[in-house]
Protein backbone atom coordinates (compact mmCIF):
# COMPACT_ATOMS: atom_id res chain seq x y z
CA UNK A 1 0.00 0.00 0.00
CA UNK A 2 0.96 3.62 -0.42
CA UNK A 3 1.91 6.07 2.13
CA UNK A 4 -0.53 7.37 4.12
CA UNK A 5 -0.42 10.60 6.02
CA UNK A 6 -2.57 12.91 8.32
CA UNK A 7 -3.91 16.39 7.54
CA UNK A 8 -5.01 18.08 11.32
CA UNK A 9 -7.28 20.58 11.40
CA UNK A 10 -6.99 21.41 15.32
CA UNK A 11 -10.53 21.41 15.44
CA UNK A 12 -11.97 23.30 18.27
CA UNK A 13 -15.31 21.36 19.55
CA UNK A 14 -17.69 22.90 21.66
CA UNK A 15 -17.01 23.20 25.04
CA UNK A 16 -13.01 23.13 24.51
CA UNK A 17 -10.96 26.30 23.45
CA UNK A 18 -7.88 26.67 21.11
CA UNK A 19 -5.30 25.81 24.15
CA UNK A 20 -6.84 22.19 24.15
CA UNK A 21 -6.86 21.44 20.40
CA UNK A 22 -3.56 22.41 19.91
CA UNK A 23 -2.83 20.10 22.84
CA UNK A 24 -4.73 17.25 21.18
CA UNK A 25 -2.95 18.41 17.78
CA UNK A 26 0.29 17.55 19.44
CA UNK A 27 -1.22 14.26 21.36
CA UNK A 28 -2.59 13.34 17.64
CA UNK A 29 0.94 13.36 16.10
CA UNK A 30 2.69 11.01 18.77
CA UNK A 31 -0.18 8.33 18.30
CA UNK A 32 -0.30 8.57 14.48
CA UNK A 33 3.75 8.77 15.03
CA UNK A 34 3.18 5.56 16.84
CA UNK A 35 1.15 3.77 14.13
CA UNK A 36 3.55 4.44 11.66
CA UNK A 37 1.84 7.61 9.45
CA UNK A 38 4.01 8.81 6.74
CA UNK A 39 3.71 12.80 7.76
CA UNK A 40 0.91 14.93 9.49
CA UNK A 41 0.62 18.50 8.26
CA UNK A 42 -1.62 21.57 9.64
CA UNK A 43 -3.57 24.26 7.74
CA UNK A 44 -2.96 27.33 7.93
CA UNK A 45 -6.84 29.14 8.20
CA UNK A 46 -8.23 32.18 9.23
CA UNK A 47 -11.05 33.74 11.23
CA UNK A 48 -12.51 30.07 11.58
CA UNK A 49 -13.83 29.61 15.09
CA UNK A 50 -13.24 25.89 14.71
CA UNK A 51 -9.74 25.88 14.13
CA UNK A 52 -6.80 26.35 15.91
CA UNK A 53 -4.21 26.80 13.76
CA UNK A 54 -3.62 30.22 11.97
CA UNK A 55 -0.20 30.45 13.20
CA UNK A 56 0.67 27.40 11.26
CA UNK A 57 4.35 27.57 12.21
CA UNK A 58 3.77 28.42 15.88
CA UNK A 59 1.71 25.27 15.77
CA UNK A 60 3.64 23.18 14.00
CA UNK A 61 6.89 24.08 16.61
CA UNK A 62 4.45 23.12 19.54
CA UNK A 63 4.31 19.28 17.47
CA UNK A 64 7.43 19.17 16.88
CA UNK A 65 9.13 19.10 20.00
CA UNK A 66 7.05 16.47 21.19
CA UNK A 67 7.40 14.06 18.29
CA UNK A 68 11.09 12.07 17.02
CA UNK A 69 10.72 10.57 13.70
CA UNK A 70 7.37 11.77 11.78
CA UNK A 71 7.83 14.46 9.13
CA UNK A 72 5.27 17.24 9.82
CA UNK A 73 4.13 20.51 7.83
CA UNK A 74 2.24 23.09 6.26
CA UNK A 75 -0.79 21.82 4.46
CA UNK A 76 -0.07 24.38 3.65
CA UNK A 77 0.95 27.97 4.13
CA UNK A 78 -1.53 30.64 2.18
CA UNK A 79 1.29 32.39 0.15
CA UNK A 80 -0.51 35.44 -0.58
CA UNK A 81 -0.67 36.28 2.87
CA UNK A 82 2.71 36.29 3.59
CA UNK A 83 6.32 37.52 2.53
CA UNK A 84 8.39 35.02 0.85
CA UNK A 85 11.19 35.72 3.29
CA UNK A 86 9.05 35.64 6.47
CA UNK A 87 8.22 32.07 5.57
CA UNK A 88 11.28 31.18 4.64
CA UNK A 89 12.78 31.69 8.25
CA UNK A 90 9.53 30.46 9.60
CA UNK A 91 10.53 27.00 7.84
CA UNK A 92 14.15 27.45 8.38
CA UNK A 93 13.86 27.72 12.22
CA UNK A 94 11.74 24.70 12.05
CA UNK A 95 14.15 22.62 9.73
CA UNK A 96 17.14 23.72 11.89
CA UNK A 97 15.77 22.42 14.98
CA UNK A 98 14.10 19.84 13.50
CA UNK A 99 16.79 18.61 10.67
CA UNK A 100 15.00 16.38 7.89
CA UNK A 101 11.48 16.25 8.96
CA UNK A 102 9.80 19.78 7.75
CA UNK A 103 8.16 19.82 5.11
CA UNK A 104 6.18 23.57 3.27
CA UNK A 105 3.35 22.98 1.31
CA UNK A 106 2.09 26.89 0.18
CA UNK A 107 -0.78 27.37 -1.74
CA UNK A 108 -2.14 30.60 -3.70
CA UNK A 109 -6.00 30.94 -1.73
CA UNK A 110 -5.79 33.36 1.40
CA UNK A 111 -7.26 30.54 3.26
CA UNK A 112 -10.13 33.14 4.57
CA UNK A 113 -12.76 35.63 3.00
CA UNK A 114 -12.06 38.52 1.49
CA UNK A 115 -12.20 41.15 4.42
CA UNK A 116 -10.34 39.07 6.84
CA UNK A 117 -7.35 38.57 3.75
CA UNK A 118 -7.62 42.52 3.89
CA UNK A 119 -6.51 42.58 7.79
CA UNK A 120 -3.74 40.11 7.08
CA UNK A 121 -2.11 43.73 5.09
CA UNK A 122 -1.34 41.65 2.01
CA UNK A 123 -2.33 43.06 -1.48
CA UNK A 124 -5.33 41.91 -2.58
CA UNK A 125 -4.95 42.88 -6.48
CA UNK A 126 -1.38 41.35 -7.37
CA UNK A 127 -1.71 39.69 -10.51
CA UNK A 128 -1.66 35.93 -11.64
CA UNK A 129 1.77 35.84 -11.90
CA UNK A 130 2.32 36.87 -8.03
CA UNK A 131 2.05 33.19 -6.52
CA UNK A 132 4.67 31.57 -9.07
CA UNK A 133 7.06 34.13 -8.56
CA UNK A 134 6.68 34.15 -4.61
CA UNK A 135 7.13 30.45 -4.92
CA UNK A 136 10.22 30.50 -6.79
CA UNK A 137 11.59 33.60 -4.19
CA UNK A 138 10.75 31.45 -1.91
CA UNK A 139 12.39 28.09 -2.92
CA UNK A 140 15.69 29.83 -3.31
CA UNK A 141 15.77 31.25 -0.06
CA UNK A 142 16.44 27.79 0.76
CA UNK A 143 19.24 26.97 -1.64
CA UNK A 144 23.21 27.97 -0.11
CA UNK A 145 23.32 31.64 -0.06
CA UNK A 146 25.74 33.00 -2.31
CA UNK A 147 28.74 35.45 -1.54
CA UNK A 148 27.32 38.71 -3.11
CA UNK A 149 23.32 37.50 -2.05
CA UNK A 150 22.13 41.02 0.07
CA UNK A 151 19.32 39.14 1.40
CA UNK A 152 19.38 35.86 3.24
CA UNK A 153 16.92 33.85 5.28
CA UNK A 154 18.49 33.37 8.18
CA UNK A 155 17.91 30.26 9.47
CA UNK A 156 16.50 28.91 5.63
CA UNK A 157 19.47 29.31 3.54
CA UNK A 158 20.88 26.15 2.87
CA UNK A 159 18.51 24.11 4.35
CA UNK A 160 16.56 22.70 1.32
CA UNK A 161 13.24 22.32 2.81
CA UNK A 162 11.02 20.41 0.65
CA UNK A 163 8.30 22.75 -0.98
CA UNK A 164 4.73 21.16 -1.78
CA UNK A 165 2.52 22.98 -4.63
CA UNK A 166 -1.06 22.85 -2.78
CA UNK A 167 -3.99 23.13 -5.10
CA UNK A 168 -7.90 22.22 -5.59
CA UNK A 169 -7.99 23.47 -9.47
CA UNK A 170 -5.66 22.85 -12.63
CA UNK A 171 -3.80 26.01 -11.98
CA UNK A 172 -1.60 24.18 -9.32
CA UNK A 173 -1.30 21.03 -10.94
CA UNK A 174 0.63 23.12 -13.63
CA UNK A 175 2.65 25.10 -11.55
CA UNK A 176 4.11 22.04 -9.90
CA UNK A 177 4.88 20.39 -12.88
CA UNK A 178 6.15 23.15 -14.49
CA UNK A 179 8.29 23.47 -10.98
CA UNK A 180 9.13 19.46 -10.83
CA UNK A 181 7.72 19.85 -7.20
CA UNK A 182 5.46 17.39 -5.14
CA UNK A 183 1.96 18.28 -5.87
CA UNK A 184 -0.65 17.80 -3.25
CA UNK A 185 -4.44 18.25 -4.41
CA UNK A 186 -7.39 18.96 -1.95
CA UNK A 187 -9.62 16.53 -3.22
CA UNK A 188 -11.00 16.13 0.71
CA UNK A 189 -13.67 19.36 -0.33
CA UNK A 190 -12.93 19.85 -3.96
CA UNK A 191 -13.16 17.08 -5.82
CA UNK A 192 -14.46 18.18 -9.27
CA UNK A 193 -11.10 19.03 -11.33
CA UNK A 194 -9.27 15.72 -9.42
CA UNK A 195 -9.06 13.54 -12.95
CA UNK A 196 -7.85 16.77 -14.54
CA UNK A 197 -5.42 17.99 -12.36
CA UNK A 198 -3.95 15.15 -11.81
CA UNK A 199 -3.96 14.43 -15.72
CA UNK A 200 -2.11 17.51 -16.16
CA UNK A 201 0.49 17.20 -13.41
CA UNK A 202 1.58 13.65 -14.82
CA UNK A 203 1.76 14.60 -18.23
CA UNK A 204 3.38 17.73 -18.12
CA UNK A 205 6.01 17.30 -15.19
CA UNK A 206 9.35 18.20 -15.45
CA UNK A 207 12.21 16.32 -13.74
CA UNK A 208 14.13 19.00 -10.94
CA UNK A 209 16.40 19.25 -8.82
CA UNK A 210 13.94 18.63 -6.25
CA UNK A 211 12.39 15.83 -7.57
CA UNK A 212 13.15 13.50 -10.32
CA UNK A 213 9.01 11.87 -11.29
CA UNK A 214 5.90 13.12 -10.19
CA UNK A 215 4.68 12.49 -6.67
CA UNK A 216 0.62 13.41 -6.00
CA UNK A 217 -0.62 13.09 -2.79
CA UNK A 218 -4.53 13.30 -2.62
CA UNK A 219 -7.00 14.45 0.35
CA UNK A 220 -9.83 12.01 1.51
CA UNK A 221 -12.01 12.95 4.06
CA UNK A 222 -12.13 9.53 6.54
CA UNK A 223 -13.78 8.64 9.21
CA UNK A 224 -13.27 4.84 10.99
CA UNK A 225 -15.11 3.27 13.84
CA UNK A 226 -15.96 -0.29 15.41
CA UNK A 227 -18.76 -0.56 12.93
CA UNK A 228 -20.37 1.23 9.96
CA UNK A 229 -23.09 2.93 11.76
CA UNK A 230 -20.79 4.56 14.48
CA UNK A 231 -18.72 6.01 11.78
CA UNK A 232 -21.63 7.48 10.03
CA UNK A 233 -22.35 8.92 13.21
CA UNK A 234 -19.48 10.39 14.01
CA UNK A 235 -18.75 11.97 10.80
CA UNK A 236 -21.97 14.22 11.03
CA UNK A 237 -19.81 16.96 12.91
CA UNK A 238 -17.51 16.96 10.06
CA UNK A 239 -20.68 17.60 7.41
CA UNK A 240 -22.25 20.26 10.24
CA UNK A 241 -18.95 22.71 9.99
CA UNK A 242 -18.73 22.16 6.14
CA UNK A 243 -22.15 23.36 5.55
CA UNK A 244 -21.96 25.91 8.13
CA UNK A 245 -18.82 27.13 6.38
CA UNK A 246 -20.40 27.44 3.29
CA UNK A 247 -23.64 29.21 4.31
CA UNK A 248 -21.27 31.82 5.52
CA UNK A 249 -21.58 31.16 9.54
CA UNK A 250 -18.56 29.06 10.21
CA UNK A 251 -18.06 28.00 14.53
CA UNK A 252 -17.04 25.40 16.87
CA UNK A 253 -17.08 21.95 15.75
CA UNK A 254 -20.73 20.41 16.80
CA UNK A 255 -21.35 16.71 18.38
CA UNK A 256 -22.71 14.42 16.32
CA UNK A 257 -26.17 13.78 15.67
CA UNK A 258 -28.12 11.23 14.16
CA UNK A 259 -29.28 11.25 10.62
CA UNK A 260 -28.08 14.56 9.80
CA UNK A 261 -28.22 14.26 6.19
CA UNK A 262 -31.54 13.78 6.75
CA UNK A 263 -32.93 16.97 8.22
CA UNK A 264 -31.18 19.43 5.27
CA UNK A 265 -32.61 20.36 2.74
CA UNK A 266 -32.03 20.03 -1.47
CA UNK A 267 -29.44 22.88 -1.32
CA UNK A 268 -27.89 21.58 1.69
CA UNK A 269 -27.69 17.90 0.28
CA UNK A 270 -26.25 19.10 -2.55
CA UNK A 271 -23.15 21.24 -0.80
CA UNK A 272 -22.28 18.13 0.64
CA UNK A 273 -22.04 15.88 -2.93
CA UNK A 274 -18.65 17.86 -3.66
CA UNK A 275 -17.08 15.82 -0.26
CA UNK A 276 -18.97 12.90 -1.46
CA UNK A 277 -15.84 11.97 -4.14
CA UNK A 278 -12.87 11.62 -1.94
CA UNK A 279 -14.73 10.23 1.39
CA UNK A 280 -15.00 7.17 3.15
CA UNK A 281 -16.96 6.58 6.20
CA UNK A 282 -17.08 2.88 7.71
CA UNK A 283 -15.44 -0.05 10.25
CA UNK A 284 -11.95 -1.38 8.52
CA UNK A 285 -13.02 -3.23 5.99
CA UNK A 286 -15.54 -0.79 4.64
CA UNK A 287 -12.59 1.95 4.94
CA UNK A 288 -9.60 -0.63 3.15
CA UNK A 289 -12.05 -1.29 0.38
CA UNK A 290 -13.02 2.37 0.02
CA UNK A 291 -9.04 3.93 -0.29
CA UNK A 292 -7.97 0.83 -2.29
CA UNK A 293 -10.44 1.42 -4.49
CA UNK A 294 -9.94 5.58 -4.81
CA UNK A 295 -6.12 4.50 -5.17
CA UNK A 296 -6.69 2.58 -7.64
CA UNK A 297 -9.27 5.33 -9.48
CA UNK A 298 -6.60 7.88 -9.13
CA UNK A 299 -3.15 6.28 -9.37
CA UNK A 300 -2.09 8.13 -5.98
CA UNK A 301 1.64 8.29 -4.90
CA UNK A 302 0.27 9.20 -1.17
CA UNK A 303 -2.96 9.77 0.30
CA UNK A 304 -3.01 12.30 3.89
CA UNK A 305 -6.15 11.59 5.55
CA UNK A 306 -8.47 13.81 7.27
CA UNK A 307 -11.34 14.34 9.78
CA UNK A 308 -13.24 16.46 12.03
CA UNK A 309 -14.64 14.09 14.53
CA UNK A 310 -16.06 15.87 17.56
CA UNK A 311 -14.77 13.06 20.30
CA UNK A 312 -10.73 13.54 20.13
CA UNK A 313 -10.46 9.84 21.58
CA UNK A 314 -12.33 8.98 18.86
CA UNK A 315 -10.66 10.85 16.50
CA UNK A 316 -7.49 8.62 18.01
CA UNK A 317 -9.34 5.44 17.24
CA UNK A 318 -10.44 6.22 13.27
CA UNK A 319 -7.03 6.73 12.85
CA UNK A 320 -5.69 3.26 14.50
CA UNK A 321 -8.40 1.55 12.46
CA UNK A 322 -6.93 2.92 9.66
CA UNK A 323 -3.65 2.25 9.81
CA UNK A 324 -4.58 -1.43 10.93
CA UNK A 325 -5.77 -2.09 7.82
CA UNK A 326 -3.11 0.46 5.33
CA UNK A 327 0.12 0.60 7.02
CA UNK A 328 2.29 -2.20 7.34
CA UNK A 329 5.44 -1.04 9.33
CA UNK A 330 6.41 2.65 10.72
CA UNK A 331 8.66 3.48 7.85
CA UNK A 332 8.51 7.04 6.96
CA UNK A 333 8.85 7.90 3.40
CA UNK A 334 10.08 11.49 2.01
CA UNK A 335 10.06 13.59 -1.02
CA UNK A 336 11.93 16.26 -1.55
Amino acid sequence: MIPISVLDLSPIAVGSNAGQALHNSLDLARHVERLGYNRLWLAEHHNMPGIASAATAVALAHVASGTSTIRLGAGGIMLPNHAPLMVAEAFGTLAALHPGRIDLGVGRAPGTDQITAQALRRNLNAEIDAFPRDVIELMNYFKPASPDQRVQAVPGAGLAVPVWILGSSLFGAQLAAMLGLPFAFASHFAAADLEGAIAIYRGRFEPSEYLDKPHVMLGMNVVAADTDEEAHFLQSSRLQAFVSLRTGRPGLIQPPVENYEETLDAIGRATLQHMNHASVVGSAATVKAGIEAFVERTGADEIIATNMIFDHEKTKRSYEILAGELIAAPAQVSVS
